[in-house]
């Protein structure tokens, strides 16, 4: 009832500060066990506000609660040295962004091709970083140039491209 809303949104916030208090005193330091008490019931809600109305855009409907994990666990993927993590995040950024490309809804899909790609660009990065330490010290200006003239080739196609591209993510709902 509209009446009793804020009595439940408070009642939600000392849920999830109790959720996060018990937590600390275990000392849990993952990043994910602190959002997925916001994840899910904001997933849920988005999930219920969609189905009563088909019109919400996908970014009030999902937006919050997949940032609310997707950006604290891309934080700790930069700052950890092992592989676990960066593989289940990009697990789970290919899982939203299929899924928002089967569904048809922007959020998903930006968001979770941005931190696919951004995880990416992590894990290649030592490999890349190598690469350009073997190549002769003429080349990486060589390959850019030649980058640029590829570019500059087809621009107008590219620009064709980007505007198909914005139109298709602005139907998207």
């Amino acid at each position: 009832r509209p009446d009793r809303r804020p009595a439940g949104y408070a009642a939600t916030a000392l849920f999830v500060l109790a959720a996060w208090v018990r937590l600390s005193v275990w000392d849990v330091s993952t990043p994910e066990a602190y959002t997925l008490p916001v994840t899910v019931p904001a997933l849920l809600v988005g999930a219920l506000r969609r189905r009563r109305d088909p019109e919400v855009p996908s970014w009030t409907a999902y937006g919050p609660g997949l940032a609310a994990t997707f950006l604290p666990s891309l934080v700790a993927v930069w700052a950890d040295p092992h592989w676990t993590r960066p593989l289940l995040l990009g697990t789970a950024a290919l899982l939203v962004t299929l899924l928002g490309a089967r569904h048809r809804l922007q959020a998903p899909l930006v968001l979770g091709g941005s931190v696919l790609a951004l995880v990416t660009l992590h894990e290649l990065a030592p490999y890349v970083v190598q690469v350009t330490g073997a190549l002769p010290r003429w080349a990486p200006p060589a390959l850019a140039g030649a980058l640029l003239l590829a570019l500059g080739a087809t621009y107008e196609q590219r620009l064709r491209d980007v505007r198909r591209m914005r139109e298709s993510l602005g139907r998207m709902n």
